[in-house]
């Protein structure tokens, strides 16, 4: 079984742009309003995040978790499972790659960065096992369940790099230091940008073909909008609840991985800057899309690298900044098809 896919349509690329210029609006009333003249912001955020090499590959640094947990909660979102929690996923899996990083000192890079890596995505996946399960066989709310492994994760993670895994000699709670074999190589030096975005990349293309090109994307996305009229066609519903879980949960504790392996260099309490909570945002923004959830990524990535240092060059404060992002946050929620369907009715 193989699916037809349509091209994009005009209202289609409308919706999913919609959201963000009512953002932009919306927060450039807060800026008006607070004596700032929103041009004048919004050239400074642009020139930071996108002006020059060195900020692009900052951007697109920061850009790079964002599209991993975009990516795997969209996978949750196709198959009709709202999977909040990203977030500790992104926590476990960090922690599996740095504890191999630090551990397992005298394998080659070849070797040991692999296998950092996946220990960060077997970790992940399997801390989604139980709200996929209890999704699938008892119709246990995932949203409850996996809302609340994030704290579960966030905690024991604490409780190890404050306890068993305590680099020696060390006031703050973290691990040990990654061996320098187990760092995932520079592409843009001195910048943090790592093969972690190209991995980010690759998984967006494989999605986009799993998607839209196999049958089990097909038979996901038939899940995911009606579940019984699925079942009623032969699909087995839950075990591809249960799977699509499990790949959610192995691409945030990829994230996580990347994380520790790149930019960080071991696991520190307070890993994450709440990447999995973005990635909800990132993938409705993006519509869950391959391109959409790129583009969201990006413009996270743009404004987290571009509000650290725009209080340096200007009065803003990076209040507005944070505005901005939750605004964006809360019209990506928002679906404006009906409003383009309502014209087409018409006329």
């Amino acid at each position: 079984m193989s699916a037809v896919v349509a091209p994009p349509s005009t209202s289609g690329w409308a919706t999913a742009v919609l959201p963000f210029v009512l953002a932009l609006v919306a927060a450039g009333i807060v800026l008006a309003v607070a004596g700032h003249n929103p041009f004048d912001v919004y050239r400074l955020l642009a020139v930071e995040s996108f002006g020059g090499t060195k900020r692009i590959a900052a951007t697109l640094s920061a850009a790079t978790p964002l599209i991993l947990t975009g990516l795997a909660t969209a996978v949750a979102f196709r198959a009709g499972a709202f999977n909040v929690g990203v977030e500790g996923c992104v926590y476990i899996g960090g922690l599996a790659a740095a504890y191999v990083g630090f551990t397992f000192v005298d394998l080659p890079a070849p070797v040991l960065i692999p296998l950092a890596l996946a220990a960060g995505f077997v970790a992940g996946s399997l801390w989604m096992l139980v709200p996929g399960v209890l999704k699938a066989r008892l119709d246990v709310d995932e949203v409850v369940t996996t809302l609340m492994l994030n704290f579960i994760a966030i905690s024991f993670t604490a409780y190890l790099v404050n306890g068993p895994l305590l680099a020696p000699g060390s006031a703050n709670s973290a691990t040990p230091m990654v061996v320098d074999a187990a760092r995932l190589p520079r592409l843009m030096p001195p910048s943090t940008l790592n093969i972690g975005f190209l991995i980010a990349m690759a998984l967006l293309a494989l999605y986009w073909l799993w998607s839209n090109r196999t049958a089990l994307g097909f038979e996901t996305r038939i899940a995911g909008m009606n579940a019984r009229f699925a079942s009623a066609s032969g699909i087995n519903v839950p075990s591809l609840v249960i799977k699509m879980m499990l790949l959610s949960g192995a691409i945030g504790g990829l994230a996580g991985a990347i994380h520790a392996l790149g930019s960080v260099g071991r696991f520190v309490a307070g890993f994450s800057p709440g990447y999995g909570f973005t990635g909800i945002a990132v993938a409705l923004l993006g519509r869950g899309t391959p391109v959409g959830i790129f583009l969201a990524a990006i413009l996270f990535g743009a404004l987290a690298t571009s509000g650290a240092t725009i209080q340096l060059f200007s009065d803003v404060p990076i209040e507005i900044v944070n505005i901005l992002q939750g605004m964006v946050m809360i019209f990506a929620v928002a679906r404006f098809g009906w409003i383009f369907a309502r014209r087409r009715t018409a006329a």
